[in-house]
């Protein structure tokens, strides 16, 4: 399987100069490429090249390899503004959305990813460093740094392609890396159903619950202050806006990621002593998730419950929890969530006074009384165990950021 590993680069700041001055000649190239693409509607990669290859050699002085890449770039921007046109990502066509994204050229930021193969740049891990191909010559010596586990798995298993990037005023390296896979369980000894929702961020069928009131509380401020920094309109707002908006959705995907780990340990029982809530052990199960798909428009609540619900990234998390799942060989399977809140995971009777209060199960037949997100991941359980049994296994993702 394929995964993501992120380093930081630790450049000099005549090494950042130089960095920068590429990235902005490589993306003003293919800001060029794509000009001439849109015009003569030359969107592949060999056809393009024959408009653009001399002058962008010429031009910005790029070397063969970044001329070819950034060409390839163009072409595969304007791959996929094509499917999301297609998938309706941008409205109907003839809607001013739609319009306004497929009638004029792709254009890229000046300091956009670009990516480097092995001609261009190669490691040195032994000492923490890189050489790089830059506008100004091959730099030598450049420092990187990155969390021990993460530098042995890209020292381990890096395969392709790199792309340098700066965010913030840092330097990154993207690298792709193919790992071996976990041989799957193919006889799980049952399923944990995760249920995802508004006050907990996920609940299994152990009865575990992943979230708590200072995520809650944090959420709440966070959304009150992206609403006064919308309505003030200035330019220093919106500055800010962004600026926190990106720092919110590094914290969340943080959080992602310990909740999806902690989820897959408690259905595999690969968790270190130091982390585990309860001795879960070796249970060998599989874990079993809400298809989402449609959600938001499914979702029938309260304004204050939709912006909670909206605000949170239950994809990303949903995908987290596929491929760590997928690296430690426990099966993943998704399953209908329609009215898992609202069936009694006893007695299966169905109805929607079975949900007196948001928190609260109490069945009208039986008696049952639980937590309501608990009775919902019990019968998302259920559920994953029949999908399993009649063979709609799923796959999880082939790319995903591990840093």
């Amino acid at each position: 399987m394929k995964l993501v590993v992120r380093v930081k680069l630790l450049p000099t700041p005549v090494q950042a100069a130089a960095l920068e001055a590429t990235l902005h000649a490589c993306n003003e190239a293919a800001t060029r490429a794509a000009s001439v693409a849109f015009e003569k509607e030359a969107q592949r990669p060999l056809e393009l090249r024959k408009h653009t290859y001399a002058e962008i050699r010429v031009r910005w002085e790029l070397g063969a390899q970044a001329a070819q890449h950034a060409i390839k770039k163009t072409c595969d921007a304007y791959t996929t503004l094509k499917a999301n046109l297609r998938a309706g990502r941008y409205g109907r066509p003839g809607t001013k959305r739609h319009t306004r994204a497929s009638g004029k050229p792709v254009m890229f930021r000046p300091q956009a990813a670009q990516p480097y193969d092995d001609r261009m740049l190669s490691w040195q891990h032994q000492a923490r460093t890189v050489s790089i191909w830059t506008t100004a010559g091959r730099l030598k010596g450049v420092a990187f740094t990155g969390h021990a586990g993460q530098l042995e798995v890209l020292a381990a298993h890096r395969q392709g392609e790199s792309d340098l990037v700066c965010q913030g005023g840092k330097w990154f390296l993207i690298a792709t890396c193919e790992i071996a896979e976990a041989a799957p369980n193919a006889h799980p000894a049952g399923f944990l159903g995760v249920d995802l929702g508004i006050v907990n961020i996920a609940a299994t069928s152990d009865g575990e619950r992943h979230c708590g009131r200072r995520i809650n509380r944090k959420r709440e401020s966070d959304r009150k202050l992206r609403s006064k920094l919308q309505k003030k309109h200035t330019k220093s707002a919106k500055r800010r806006a962004k600026k926190y908006a990106g720092k919110e959705a590094r914290r969340n995907k943080d959080i992602n990621h310990k909740i999806s780990k902690r989820i897959v340990a408690e259905a595999g029982g690969h968790l270190p002593a130091r982390a585990q809530p309860r001795a879960w052990g070796s249970t060998g199960r599989g874990i079993a998730l809400e298809i989402l798909t449609g959600i938001r428009e499914r979702a029938r609540l309260r304004k204050p419950q939709r912006t909670t619900l909206h605000s949170w990234p239950f994809a990303q998390l949903g995908s987290f929890i596929a491929y760590k799942a997928k690296r430690a060989g426990v099966p993943v399977v998704y399953v209908d969530p329609a009215y898992t809140s609202q069936e009694c995971s006893q007695c299966h009777h169905t109805a929607r006074g079975n949900r007196p209060a948001q928190g609260v199960f109490a069945c009208r037949v039986c008696g049952f009384v639980e937590h309501a997100d608990h009775n919902a991941s019990h019968n998302i359980a259920h559920r994953g165990w029949y999908v399993w049994v009649y063979g709609a296994q799923s796959t999880a993702p082939e790319l995903t950021l591990i840093a």
